[in-house]
């Protein structure tokens, strides 16, 4: 998959640091609720949606590393 240029420049921007698997998962998810590729479909949201998408992905890999610690 290749990597969003402008997902990485609203998260530039907004200076927001990701991991590179956290940015695929980012365009994965903007790709799923626009239903258009990543680098047009960011276009069609609001900074607040982004936020959300990221927070939403921190959250979940933060609870996938915490449940393979306990496992």
């Amino acid at each position: 998959m290749q990597m969003s240029i402008k997902v990485r420049e609203w998260l530039c921007r907004l200076g927001i640091e990701t991991m590179h698997e956290e940015r695929e998962e980012i365009d994965r998810e903007i790709e799923r609720r626009t239903g258009r590729y990543c680098d047009t479909g960011v276009e069609l949201l609001s900074e607040a949606e982004f936020l959300t998408i990221v927070e939403s992905i921190r959250r979940k890999r933060k609870r996938t590393a915490a449940e393979e610690l306990i496992s």
